[in-house]
């Protein structure tokens, strides 16, 4: 029989010695043979209340798949209101003011759109299309901020409704006071975008980036800035680095502060930092589980185990001559630090050089402080459900599940983030067979999970996936927490294959309720969200968090 986790080669345990009738002498016991089978290595995804009450539902979901389709991508704008509060509560706890923008292209959904238009956030829009959408979805000029690349179109909208511009470079501010001038349109408000942060006397620089003026170039900037005077207003800069490492953003926000400080010297009033997003998730339930599964695929790598991935995949590892090479390319998918509780603890750091809280730089300068979360701020909003189309074994012993979705439709894998399915059985499914065999039908079993397309790499996870028991046709796998990045960044109609719908759920009077993403409105939801705890569980949050 080959070899897999679940089937190890048999280890010798040496002499094997009969259970004796009698008490033993005492005596050393010898050691217990390994298991036969090792525990199966779980990604299992952090749930919240309402999210885990809705992927229960299991007599709701199916019809929803039934009329609908699958994949089918399923959203809870509710949750949205309070990640929401959570960053809020963030800056009342360092009594800080300021926008907090959702990033769009986290998510193109409307409902979120329209749900987010009926609190106090703002969105970050990065294309022409994008602000097009945010305006025609209750979103009003002076809440939006034009980020990214910009073509001409894009920044003569933004200046003809009054979106503020978060600039790129020295060449895109000529391009926008040329056109605010040529079509007599009004002063537009501008945030610079700065990067190439140094810290003098600190061994930490931030990672090269593409976007934003070095900081070092700041006075030609500002010169730029003085000429265009009568076609733009400096009301703030803005940053955003592409890392989780707290140091690296707390050089940039210093640096941006003291740029801050250099601007109002040369006559300008600008009022705002903006620090972008990457504040994060924490993506799974158990950080031992994390610790275990990527300390086992090194393992793997070396060849110390059977493989856990599809044609022994290394996630960036491999093995040459015995000797482990190479990074692991994959999101730190357990991070206890992340979202809002992030926020806080960038504020909390002390700024590199001058060594008091950077939030307390903050509010002795009278700054305000914008962010620009995107999956944070859509943390637990959604799941794509896909139909189990098929389960087979391979003669080399492998299990496939082929499911009517593919690998753009739940972009995982694309973005580094491992995260087990949950399993959503069919209605009328028998129970799974109590403590059977590893391998055997109702028991947990490694599987791989393939996708609709007719290509060899259309693989929804590249490693093997362990679910509680072995899925079967009709089943239902709920990729949770997928509303930032994973439902529609990727998604295309390769094949002619439909891309997913979404559907805005909401819990009323005991009973979920849906309406199609492009029809929900937040007047929909007439009555409190009555998910068990839900909002005790934002409250007890946020108030950690802060």
């Amino acid at each position: 029989m080959r070899s897999s986790p679940l089937h190890p080669e048999p280890l010798d345990p040496g002499p094997v010695h009969p259970e004796p009738p009698h008490p033993e002498p005492p005596h050393p016991e010898p050691p217990h043979p390994e298991p036969p089978h090792p525990e199966p290595l779980r990604l299992e995804p952090r749930l919240e209340p309402r999210l885990r009450a809705l992927l229960e539902a299991g007599d709701f979901l199916h019809p929803l798949v039934d009329a609908l389709g699958s994949p089918l991508n399923v959203l809870l704008p509710e949750q949205l209101a309070d990640n929401l509060a959570r960053f809020r509560a963030v800056y009342r706890k360092h009594h800080l003011s300021g926008p907090i923008h959702f990033a769009h292209k986290a998510n193109r959904s409307r409902a979120l759109v329209r749900r987010l238009a009926a609190t106090e956030a703002g969105l970050d829009v990065a294309s022409l299309a994008e602000l097009q959408h945010v305006l025609g979805d209750g979103l009003t000029p002076e809440r939006i901020i034009a980020t990214g690349p910009k073509n001409r179109a894009f920044l003569w909208l933004a200046a003809r409704t009054g979106v503020a511009v978060s600039l790129d470079s020295a060449a895109e501010l000529d391009e926008l006071a040329d056109l605010v001038r040529k079509n007599a349109l009004p002063r537009v408000r501008v945030l610079p975008r700065l990067s190439g942060f140094r810290a003098p006397g600190v061994t930490v620089l931030s990672r090269p980036s593409r976007f934003g003026t070095d900081v070092g170039a700041l006075d030609g900037l500002l010169d730029a800035l003085e000429r265009h005077r009568d076609a733009v207003e400096l009301t703030g800069l803005a940053y955003h680095l592409d890392t989780v490492d707290l140091n690296e953003k707390a050089v940039a926000l210093e640096a941006c502060i003291k740029a801050m400080n250099e601007c109002h010297r040369r006559g300008f009033h600008p009022r705002t930092i903006d620090i972008g997003g990457g504040f994060g998730v924490d993506y799974l339930a158990d950080g031992a589980q994390w610790q275990r599964y990527t300390t086992e695929l090194t393992n793997a790598v070396l060849g110390h185990r059977d493989p856990l991935t599809w044609q022994g995949h290394g996630y960036g590892l491999r093995n040459e001559a015995g000797t482990l090479r190479g990074a692991l390319g994959l999101y730190p998918a357990h991070r206890p630090l992340a979202a809002a509780a992030y926020l806080d603890a960038l504020l909390s750091h002390p700024a590199p050089t001058l060594g008091r809280p950077l939030a307390t730089l903050l509010l002795e300068n009278l700054y305000d402080l914008a962010v620009e979360p995107g999956r944070a701020l859509v943390d637990q909003c959604g799941a794509a459900l896909a139909r189990v189309l098929e389960v087979r074994r391979t003669p080399g012993g492998d299990t496939l599940v082929r499911l009517e979705m593919n690998a753009r439709d739940v972009s995982l894998e694309e973005h580094g983030v491992l995260m087990d399915p949950v399993l959503v059985p069919r209605p009328g499914a028998p129970a799974p067979a109590a403590q059977a065999a590893p391998g055997a039908p109702g028991a947990p079993d490694g599987v791989h999970l393939i996708g609709n397309l007719c290509l060899e790499a259309d693989l929804i996870t590249r490693r093997k996936v362990f679910l509680p028991r072995l899925p079967a046709p009709g089943d239902l796998l709920a990729f949770a927490n997928t509303a930032g990045y994973f439902m529609d960044f990727s998604a295309d109609r390769a094949l002619q294959q439909p891309v997913a719908r979404k559907v805005a759920v909401h819990r009323q009077d005991g009973a979920w309720h849906w309406r199609l993403d492009e029809q929900y409105w937040p007047i929909d939801a007439t009555a409190p969200d009555t998910t068990p705890d839900t909002t005790t569980v934002a409250e007890e949050q946020g108030e950690r968090q802060a």
